[in-house]
């Protein structure tokens, strides 16, 4: 599994969470709607679903044309847009949480991945899962077909928002087992403060 390639097909994600390239690519947003459009996403509204590959193909040729940069800060706009679960007060409940949020922003044949009244979610998109490693360490493993930059931008943005005051924040990756820009299937972050 690499970046950039839907694990399954008729993967949707919310327009919430599309916007997020606008916000991400601010002073730039007339790119930012080309690239959307050439790759099938037009005008995107916040309550409306968009191709998951579409979306992918858009962050792959603004990963090519743009860059790594652009990317992250997309991903450090993906918490303010995307519908998030509630009640989030730590660093360690938000990282915990990346994954429902994640489920919760997509659907999969108009079914969407994760229902909070139940609890269930269900698979086809991959996941970000956590793991408390230290007394303020954090170790996430990003297995999903977004750009590790995305992913980075994410981590980073959620942590520092709920990261304790006068604390520094740190997030490394770390290649265990790869990847996912050099085609393993997933990438590892440690989160340090």
């Amino acid at each position: 599994m690499a970046e950039f390639k839907a694990f399954k097909k008729n993967i949707e994600v919310n327009g919430k969470t599309i916007l997020s390239v606008l916000s991400g690519m601010k002073g730039f947003e007339k790119s930012a709607k080309g690239i959307l459009a050439k790759n099938g996403i037009n005008n995107p509204e916040p309550d409306k679903w968009y191709s998951q590959q579409a979306w992918l193909d858009a962050f792959k040729e603004i990963s090519v044309k743009i860059g790594e940069k652009t990317l992250i800060s997309i991903g450090q706009t993906i918490p303010e847009n995307a519908e998030w679960p509630p009640d989030i007060k730590t660093i360690e409940s938000v990282m915990a949480s990346i994954d429902i949020a994640y489920h919760m922003n997509h659907r999969y044949n108009e079914t969407p991945l994760f229902d909070p009244e139940t609890g269930k979610m269900s698979e086809g998109i991959g996941h970000y899962n956590y793991k408390k490693t230290g007394d303020r360490e954090i170790t996430m493993v990003c297995e999903n077909p977004y750009p590790c930059a995305l992913d980075r931008g994410i981590i980073k943005a959620v942590a520092k928002k709920f990261m304790p005051a006068n604390s520094k924040l740190d997030c490394k990756e770390v290649v265990f087992e790869g990847c996912r820009s050099k085609g393993a299937n997933k990438c590892t972050y440690v989160v340090s403060w």
